[in-house]
C-alpha cells in the first residue's frame, strides 16, 4: 500500500516543479500540495468520501492553474501541467468506479469532468463501461448517442447505441423518440453538406428523401408506431415539425393516424386542434374581423370534437373537449363578444359533461369559478352540492363545495357539512375555511389535523405577520400528522422576509425531509438549491446528497440522481 502511494506521490513532482518553476506556484504552495494530496491519497482506501474529496481537490488545483495563468498571461507547457493532473483524476474515477460500480452518480461526475476539460476521446470509453453495467437503464443510453452525435460527431457510433438501447428496451418509447430525432439530425446535417457542395458546383448524387440510410430508419420507427400506438405517433411527428424537409413524413404520419387511431380521443384532439392552424382568410386588420376570424376557428375545432363524441363518448374525449374550451377561455381578448361566447361554449360543455357523468373532478374547480365571477349563485350552488353527489367520497370536492356554499351565504352549508362527515374516510385529509373549524387542528381524526394546519398557519400568517406564524408553526410541528404543504409553506413565509434566516429554513427543511424524506426526492433537491443559495452552505449539498441517497427508495432515487446530476452540470 505505501509502496504505491510512494510511486504515486512521485509521479506528482515533475508536474508540480513545473508550476514552481513557471511562477504559477511558490514553493511553500507547492509543498502545501503536495502534503495535501500524500495525505488524501492514504485515506484513499477507507472510504468513497476521500475518493471524492482527492476528485475535488484536484479539480480545485486545475481551476486555480487556469486562473494563475490568465492573471499572469502565462499560456505554455500545458502538456506537462495540466494534462497529468487531468490524467490524474481520470484514473481516481477509474479506481473509484471499479469499487462502487453500482453509482451512476460517480460516472456521471466523470463524464462532466471530460466534457468540461476538454478529454472528449475519453466519453465514448466512460459510457461503454457504464452501459456494461447499467444497461437497465434507458437514459443512460440516450445520453450516451447523444454524445457520440453532439459532442463527438460520430452518427454512425450514435445509431449503434439506439439499436443496442433497443434490444434492452424493445418498447420504450423516450427511446424510439430520441432515435427518431437523432436520424433526422443526420440527414438534416447531410442535406447541408449537400448545398454546400452544390454552392462549389461540385458533381454529387443528390440527397433525398428517399437516401437508404434515412428510409430504413423511417421503416424501423413505423414499425415502433404500429406497436405503441396515438399517442407516440403524435410525440413522433412533433419531432419531425422541428425539421423543414419532412413534409411527406409528416403526412404519412398523420395518414397512418386517422386510419387506424380514430379509435383514441388523442387523435380527435390533434385533429380539431390543427384547424387553428388551418389556412383561413387573409389578413385582417380591424380587432373585429380577427376576432370573427378565430372564432369561426374555434367553431370548426368544436364540430371535430363533437364529431368525435359520436364515434366516442369516452371521460378521456370529453376532458379534451373541456380542456380545448379552457384553454381558449383563458386567452385574453379585448373583444367583448368573442370573451363571452367562449365563456357560454365553455359552460356548455361542462354541463353536458356533467349530465352525462364524464366530467372530471377537477373541472368542477374551474366551472365555479366561471359562474361566480358572472353573478350565477343560484347555478353554482347547484353544482357545487351536484359534484358532492358525483364524487361522495372526495375531500377536494366537499371542501370546494362547502367554501362555494359559504362564498354565496347559502343556509345549507350546516348540512352539506354534516354530509360530508358522514361520507368521508376519517382517515382522508378534510379541509373546511370555516370561522371556528380550526379547533379541528387537534382533532382526534387525524385527517382533519393534518389538512387544518396548513390552513391556520396561512391564516396566522396573514392576521399576525410572521411572528404569528413562527409562533404557530412551533406549536403545531410536534402533532402528527403533517401534510408536505404544511412545511414548504413555512418555508415560503421565511423566504419572504426582508432577512430570512438559513438555520430556520433548514429546521423546516430537516423537519419536513422527517416525515417524506423517503419519498419525495424534490424535497431534497429543494433543500439542496437552498445551500446552493446566497444564504447557504455549498458544501453542505455533498452531505445532502449522501443523505438523500441513504433515505429514498423505489423510483425516486432515480429521479433524484438524474435531476442532481442536471444540477451540477447547470443543466437546471
Amino acid at each position: 500500500m505505501a509502496d504505491i502511494v510512494q510511486q504515486r506521490v512521485e509521479d506528482r513532482l515533475p508536474g508540480l516543479e513545473q508550476l514552481e518553476r513557471v511562477g504559477l506556484f511558490t514553493k511553500k504552495e507547492v509543498k502545501s500540495m503536495l502534503k495535501r494530496s500524500t495525505a488524501l491519497e492514504y485515506k484513499l482506501h477507507r472510504s468513497r468520501v476521500f475518493f471524492l474529496s482527492l476528485h475535488q481537490y484536484e479539480i480545485n488545483v486545475l481551476e486555480l492553474i487556469k486562473k494563475r495563468r490568465a492573471r499572469i498571461g502565462y499560456h505554455f507547457k500545458r502538456e506537462d501541467i495540466e494534462f497529468p493532473i487531468i490524467q490524474r483524476i481520470n484514473n481516481v474515477f477509474k479506481r473509484a468506479a471499479s469499487k462502487w460500480k453500482e453509482d451512476v452518480q460517480l460516472w456521471l461526475s466523470q463524464v462532466a469532468f471530460c466534457k468540461k476539460w476538454g478529454t472528449k476521446s475519453q466519453l465514448s470509453k466512460v459510457f461503454s463501461s457504464m452501459l456494461a453495467i447499467h444497461p437497465d437503464k434507458p437514459s443512460l443510453w440516450i445520453m450516451a448517442a447523444k454524445c457520440e452525435m453532439e459532442d463527438l460527431n460520430s452518427s454512425e457510433s450514435a445509431r449503434h447505441l439506439f439499436l443496442r438501447a433497443l434490444r434492452f428496451h424493445p418498447e420504450n418509447q423516450k427511446v424510439y423518440q430520441e432515435y427518431f430525432r437523432m436520424e433526422l439530425m443526420h440527414a438534416e446535417k447531410l442535406r447541408k453538406q449537400q448545398q454546400e457542395l452544390e454552392m462549389a458546383k461540385i458533381d454529387i448524387v443528390r440527397l433525398s428523401f428517399c437516401h437508404p440510410v434515412f428510409i430504413g430508419t423511417v421503416r424501423i420507427i413505423c414499425l415502433a408506431i404500429n406497436l405503441i400506438g396515438a399517442q407516440f405517433m403524435l410525440s413522433l411527428l412533433q419531432i419531425a415539425a422541428i425539421f423543414d424537409f419532412t413534409k411527406d413524413l409528416q403526412d404519412k404520419i398523420l395518414q397512418n393516424l386517422q386510419a387506424q387511431h380514430t379509435d383514441e380521443s388523442v387523435t380527435w384532439d390533434f385533429m380539431a386542434r390543427r384547424e387553428l392552424e388551418a389556412p383561413g382568410a387573409p389578413k385582417l386588420h380591424s380587432a373585429q374581423g380577427r376576432a370573427s376570424d378565430v372564432d369561426r376557428r374555434e367553431e370548426r375545432c368544436c364540430a371535430v370534437y363533437e364529431e368525435g363524441l359520436k364515434s366516442l363518448a369516452t371521460e378521456p374525449m370529453w376532458t379534451h373537449y373541456v380542456t380545448f374550451c379552457l384553454d381558449r377561455f383563458k386567452r385574453k381578448t379585448n373583444v367583448t363578444e368573442l370573451k363571452e361566447k367562449r365563456r357560454e361554449r365553455l359552460l356548455e360543455v361542462l354541463q353536458r359533461a356533467h349530465d352525462a357523468l364524464l366530467l372530471q373532478e377537477s373541472f368542477y374547480r374551474t366551472w365555479l369559478q366561471v359562474l361566480l365571477s358572472v353573478g350565477h349563485m343560484d347555478t353554482a350552488t347547484q353544482v357545487a352540492i351536484a359534484a358532492t353527489k358525483c364524487f361522495s367520497q372526495s375531500v377536494e370536492i366537499w371542501s370546494l363545495s362547502l367554501q362555494t356554499l359559504v362564498h354565496v351565504k347559502s343556509g345549507e352549508v350546516g348540512s352539506l357539512f354534516q354530509e360530508a362527515l358522514k361520507h368521508v374516510n376519517p382517515k382522508v385529509t378534510v379541509q373546511v375555511p370555516l370561522i371556528g373549524t380550526y379547533k379541528a387542528l387537534l382533532s382526534t381524526v387525524p385527517a382533519v389535523s393534518a389538512a387544518m394546519k396548513e390552513t391556520y398557519l396561512e391564516w396566522a400568517y396573514k392576521t399576525g405577520g410572521y411572528k404569528r406564524a413562527r409562533k404557530t408553526f412551533k406549536s403545531l410541528h410536534e402533532h402528527r400528522p403533517f401534510s408536505k404543504a404544511f412545511f414548504t409553506k413555512m418555508v415560503q413565509i421565511e423566504k419572504e422576509q426582508e432577512n430570512p434566516k438559513i438555520s430556520n429554513l433548514r429546521d423546516y427543511y430537516e423537519r419536513a425531509l422527517r416525515e417524506f424524506g423517503s419519498t419525495d426526492d424534490d424535497l431534497w433537491m429543494d433543500f439542496i438549491r437552498e445551500e446552493l443559495g446566497a444564504l447557504g452552505n455549498p458544501e453542505n449539498c455533498g452531505r445532502l446528497h449522501w443523505r438523500a441517497m441513504k433515505s429514498l427508495v423505489g423510483e425516486s432515487v432515480e429521479r433524484f440522481t438524474m435531476q442532481y446530476t442536471l444540477l451540477q452540470t447547470g443543466h437546471i
